[in-house]
C-alpha cells in the first residue's frame, strides 16, 4: 500500500508544524511544550520561530553533525517547507535562532533529559541483566569547548606538570545502561568538581534492582552505602592503597570484608557495611595489565548465587560506557572538533541535546533490536544514526495516518545493519599524531594583538 502526501494547512503557523517527526516516538512534541512550561520558558508572541522548534534544533545540531544551526533548521524544515505554501518559506536566521536559544536556555534541555532519558531494556533483553540486577555503568567525561573568556572563567582548565590545557574543560558524569549503551543519566561541572560530586548529583536516578559499576577513581565507602540504601547493588574497582579488613575467606579464594569509611572516629561507632573483596590476576600478556593486581569490591556475597568468574565477566561489560562515548565523540560531535558554542550557558544547552539526540537514536535501536529478538549492541550506531537523518525528510512529507508504518519500516531498516560478531583483540592506548614544529600555545599567544588597518597599508617600503 503506497504511502499518501501530506497536506499542510497553510493558515496554521510554519513553526508550529516543524519538528523532529522521526525521534517523537522517543521525544514527543508533548513531552517538549510540558518541559517548555515546566521550566517557566514561554513567550507572547510565536512569530517565524517558536521555543519549541528551537528545542528540536539543539537536538538536531548533534542528528546533522556538522552543521550550523541555520542548516539544521532548513534540513528539520526542508519537507514542510515544500509543501507548505508556495513551496517558498523564508526561513529564520542565524539571528533570530541566537535570540530564540537565548530565551530558550539550559534548564528545559535538562528537564527533558531528567524525563526522557530512562532505561529502555526489560529483562528479555540480551546482555542488558545479570542475577537478574539491571547492569548500569557510572563513569565521567572530559570534553574541550572553545577559548573564550567566558568558558575559561567557568570551566577552568586542566593543569599539569606542562602546564594548562589549551582549550577550558568541562567535566561530564554519566549513567550509562550497559545492555543499550544508552545514557540514563547526565551531569556536566566545571572541570575542577571531581567525579565523585557529579556521581552524587546522579544518585537520585539510581533505582532498586540495578547492579551499579563504577571504575577506582570513584571509589567511596558514602557512594556505597548511599547506592545500596536505595535498594540497589555494587560492584566497582577499589584503589590498589584500600585494603578492607578481611572478616572471612569464602569458599571461591574471595574474601568476605566489613567496609567502613575512611574517618576514624565513624569506625569507631561500628559504622560499616558487609561486602566481598576480589582480587585477581591476568596472566595472557597480550592483554592490557597483564600481571598486575586487580581489586574489586561488591555487594553480592554469597559466591554460590554469585560466582566469581560470572561477577568478573559483567564488570567488564562496563567497558560499553567507552563504546557509548565513542559513539558520541567520533560520529555525533565530531571529537575532533571542540564544542561549538562560546559561552558557558550554550555549552550546556548543546551538551544536553547531544544527550537527548544519542538517547533517541539509541532508543530507537532500543526498538528495533527487541522486534528482532537482538541485543541492541548487535546494531551498527553509525548506521542507524544515518538511517535517522534520511528519515527526517520522508516523516514530514507522509501524511499523519501513516506515520505507524513509516515508523515500522524505519525500524526494520535499523535491524538491516547488523554488526559481524565482535572479535577478541585489544589495542595500545595511544595516540598516533605527528609532533608539530610550532611551540604550544601559552598564555600570552591566547589574546595576540590585533590589525588596525589593512596588510597592505601597513607596508613600508625600504
Amino acid at each position: 500500500m503506497p504511502f499518501t502526501i501530506r497536506e499542510y494547512d497553510a493558515e496554521g503557523k510554519f513553526c508550529q508544524q516543524v519538528r523532529l517527526e522521526a525521534l517523537a516516538s522517543v521525544i514527543s512534541p508533548a513531552a517538549v511544550a510540558y518541559a517548555l512550561a515546566a521550566t517557566g520558558r514561554y513567550t507572547q508572541r510565536v512569530r517565524k520561530l517558536n521555543l519549541n522548534l528551537t528545542v528540536w534544533v539543539v537536538i538536531g545540531l548533534y542528528i546533522f553533525a556538522g552543521s550550523t544551526p541555520a542548516r539544521v533548521l532548513a534540513k528539520l524544515a526542508q519537507g514542510v517547507r515544500l509543501l507548505y505554501g508556495g513551496g517558498n518559506y523564508p526561513l529564520p536566521g542565524e539571528a533570530a535562532l541566537d535570540y530564540r536559544r537565548r530565551q530558550l536556555g539550559v534548564r528545559p534541555l535538562a528537564y527533558l533529559c531528567r524525563s526522557i532519558c530512562q532505561p529502555l531494556a526489560d529483562p528479555t533483553t540480551p546482555g542488558a541483566f545479570a542475577f537478574g540486577l539491571r547492569l548500569v555503568a557510572l563513569d565521567g567525561t572530559v570534553d574541550a569547548v572553545p577559548d573564550t573568556p567566558e568558558n575559561a572563567r567557568v570551566f577552568g582548565r586542566a593543569k599539569s606538570q606542562h602546564g594548562a590545557s589549551a582549550f577550558p574543560q568541562v567535566r561530564g558524569v554519566h549513567l550509562v545502561e550497559c545492555g543499550t549503551h544508552a545514557l540514563i543519566g547526565s551531569t556536566f561541572w566545571p572541570y575542577t568538581v571531581g567525579e565523585r560530586h557529579g556521581a552524587w548529583r546522579l544518585l537520585e536516578r539510581v533505582q532498586a534492582g540495578w547492579l551499579l559499576m563504577w571504575d577506582a577513581g570513584l571509589h567511596d565507602y558514602d557512594l556505597v552505602a548511599a547506592v545500596v540504601a536505595r535498594g540497589a547493588q555494587v560492584l566497582a574497582r577499589m584503589p590498589a592503597t584500600v585494603q578492607p579488613r578481611v572478616e572471612q575467606v569464602l569458599p571461591d579464594g574471595t574474601c568476605r570484608v566489613w567496609l567502613q569509611p575512611g574517618k576514624a572516629v565513624r569506625r569507631r561507632r561500628g559504622e560499616g557495611l558487609w561486602a566481598r573483596w576480589i582480587r585477581y590476576r591476568i596472566t595472557d600478556p597480550a592483554w592490557p595489565g597483564a600481571g598486575r593486581t586487580f581489586s574489586l569490591i561488591t555487594t553480592l556475597i554469597d559466591p554460590d548465587q554469585y560466582p566469581v568468574r560470572e561477577v568478573l565477566s559483567h564488570y567488564h561489560s562496563r567497558w560499553s560506557f567507552e563504546v557509548g562515548l565513542d559513539e558520541i565523540e567520533t560520529h555525533q560531535r565530531l571529537a575532533q572538533n571542540v564544542l561549538r558554542a562560546q559561552r558557558p550557558a550554550r555549552v550546556m544547552q548543546e551538551l544536553y541535546g547531544l544527550v537527548l539526540a544519542h538517547y533517541a537514536v539509541r532508543a530507537l535501536m532500543s526498538a528495533a533490536a527487541r522486534q528482532a529478538d537482538w541485543p541492541p549492541s548487535q546494531l551498527s550506531f553509525v548506521a542507524a544514526l544515518e538511517i535517522v537523518r534520511r528519515a527526517v525528510l520522508e516523516f514530514q512529507l507522509i501524511q499523519s495516518i501513516d506515520l505507524p508504518r513509516l515508523q515500522q519500516r524505519l525500524l526494520a531498516d535499523l535491524v538491516t545493519q547488523r554488526l559481524p560478531p565482535r572479535r577478541v583483540r585489544v589495542a595500545p592506548r595511544v595516540v598516533k599524531r605527528r609532533v608539530s614544529k610550532f611551540r604550544a600555545k601559552r598564555t600570552e599567544d591566547r589574546h595576540p594583538l590585533q590589525p588596525q588597518k589593512p596588510w597592505i597599508d601597513s607596508i613600508v617600503l625600504i
